[in-house]
């Protein structure tokens, strides 16, 4: 069975360009996205596909396994098996966080955790097809000499590593003083050319948008639909792992709003094609310093215009102008969607919340559960519902954020952590540990035990 896909634009829809033509944007300046021959894919009735996902799934026939590339019909099929790049990404963990979601008055809660992924966020599920696609047009003899990105620090340690691993140059812009040590040393470790640029992301942006106009190098960032295609396996993935059961509501961190174009696209596509019957309810959470998708749902996205984001904590989402706009706003429209915002207070609170029932969450994702929390205030979510946030980073690639919220040097940011939990210092003397501990945890130790 043959199976193509395309870019269309997603203004005009009357022109198609190959998947290995390099174009980003149309001649009336919409995007393009990645279109897929539905009537083929629909050849196959929604049960056989789940059938042969399920054979698939973490498997070790290459590249099948990958929780992307199980996928590879509805993903990017003009990738030969030989020329993918893939690191076994996805099969992430889809987390019952049952005490969170105690606390919150919540039946079930999920956090998909898409940081447990080969370069610790969920941009590695988007950065295997992109790669794989520039692996694919260079052994047919393109020319293509670099990937190059702007990036808040995941975008750029996913693309390092799939083209370290696919032997492609890498040139990442990055904001300088505005990422993680940890995001900042990823792609420095695998080997991409970085350039740490006196600007913010929607300057390092410009700079690329630029570039990619003028020299013949490919672009990385989620204007590329490409990236679209890995990252609506995200939607699919949690499906499946319900036993094909779709949740009632999914709640996205907003930045370039690439995730929310991919993860809606990727449920309709499951719809047409006869996987499930319905789709879910979808909420987007910004950080109040970088709310322009909030601002838009105020109006209801009757219009929308950039702002310029201000520092937060939350710094991979710290973008104002996000070039998935106008993808985002038609997923909204069309799953009608909400968004909340979350102030650098309440996104920090909601992330020690969680850390201290077993999660460890970067601080985006504690913007989705202040989304959240507001929407369950407001009735929009009921207590009754599966909800799945999704979870876009591991925290380890914020720990500057949690040592601070818990030595409480978050004052330039406005916060006043609630739940500090700093290391006690004291002596190698066991009378100080026992009294350490009793003071802490006046239980932990029976007071009539007659230890001394």
């Amino acid at each position: 069975m043959s199976f193509q896909a395309w870019f269309e634009c997603i203004r005009c829809q009357d022109r198609r360009y190959p998947l290995d033509q390099v174009i980003y944007e149309c001649e009336c300046g919409g995007l393009m996205e990645v279109r897929h021959d539905m009537a083929a894919l629909q050849q196959r009735s929604g049960l056989e596909w789940r059938d042969l996902f399920e054979q698939r799934y973490m498997r070790t026939t290459w590249p099948y396994g990958s929780g992307v590339w199980g996928k590879k019909e509805m993903v990017c099929p003009e990738v030969e098996d030989g020329n993918v790049v893939s690191m076994y990404e996805g099969g992430s963990n889809l987390f019952w966080a049952e005490r969170l979601g105690r606390e919150l008055g919540l039946k079930e809660l999920w956090i998909k955790q898409c940081g447990n992924s080969h370069t610790g966020s969920f941009k590695d599920l988007g950065m295997t097809v992109l790669v794989s696609m520039v692996n694919q047009m260079r052994c047919d003899g393109q020319d293509i000499p670099a990937i190059v990105c702007a990036s808040t620090g995941d975008t750029s340690a996913a693309l390092a590593a799939y083209g370290a691993a696919a032997n492609i140059p890498v040139v990442v812009l990055l904001p300088k003083d505005k990422i993680s040590v940890s995001q900042l040393v990823q792609p420095i470790a695998n080997g991409a050319l970085t350039l740490s640029i006196r600007t913010d992301f929607d300057g390092c942006m410009r700079l690329v948008r630029q570039l990619v106009q003028r020299e013949n190098v490919y672009l990385a960032n989620s204007m590329n639909s490409l990236r679209i295609e890995g990252q609506k396996t995200v939607a699919i993935e949690m499906v499946q792992q319900f036993d094909w059961n779709v949740p009632d509501w999914v709640i996205i961190p907003g930045g370039n709003l690439g995730n929310v174009t991919a993860l809606g696209k990727g449920f309709l596509e499951m719809q047409q094609m006869g996987m499930i019957d319905r789709v879910p309810g979808i909420a987007v959470g910004q950080a109040a310093n970088a709310n322009p998708l909030y601002r838009s749902s105020l109006k209801n996205f009757e219009s929308f215009e950039a702002v310029e984001a201000k520092d937060t904590l939350a710094s991979a989402i710290r973008i104002g102008d996000p070039v998935s706009w106008e993808r985002a706003i038609r997923v909204m429209r069309q799953f009608n969607g909400v968004v909340e915002e979350a102030t650098e207070d309440e996104l920090a609170d909601a992330c020690a919340r969680a850390d201290r029932t077993g999660l460890f969450t970067c601080p985006h994702t504690g913007v989705a559960l202040v989304a959240l929390e507001k929407l369950l205030a407001r009735r929009v979510i009921t207590p009754d519902s599966r909800v799945v946030v999704v979870s876009t980073a591991h925290g380890l690639k914020f720990p500057e954020v949690k040592v601070k919220y818990h030595q409480n040097q978050l004052q330039d940011f406005d916060v006043t952590p609630a739940r500090v939990n700093p290391p006690i210092e004291i002596d190698a003397d066991f009378d100080q540990v026992r009294g350490a501990i009793l003071g802490s945890l006046e239980s932990f130790l029976p007071q009539s035990s007659g230890v001394n």
